[in-house]
């Protein structure tokens, strides 16, 4: 039996491959809403990000998620990225 294949993402800040589970996906849902998805299930299109916080200042410096969602990434959407990233990391 073969070994189950683990799926790999790169990170939209530092363009490393990591495994998906070790990322944050980011997600603009259907409806346009930009949000952290930590589970990796909600609908949408997703992009990915490592879980260090210097990424989201490069993503966002670079308007990576721009590109990524083909769409205007409001400045509060990162503010509240990184809100929700520190929350994450500290449980």
């Amino acid at each position: 039996m073969k070994p189950k294949k683990i799926p790999i993402r790169q990170c939209l800040g530092c363009r490393e491959h990591f495994p998906k589970r070790e990322l944050i996906r980011i997600v603009r849902s259907p409806e346009g809403e930009i949000s952290l998805d930590f589970k990796g299930k909600k609908p949408g299109r997703g992009a990915y990000i490592c879980r260090n916080p210097e990424c989201l200042k490069k993503i966002h410096k670079s308007k990576a998620l721009e590109r990524a969602f083909e769409c205007a990434v409001p400045d509060e959407v990162y503010d509240n990225l990184s809100v929700e990233m520190e929350e994450q990391v500290f449980e």
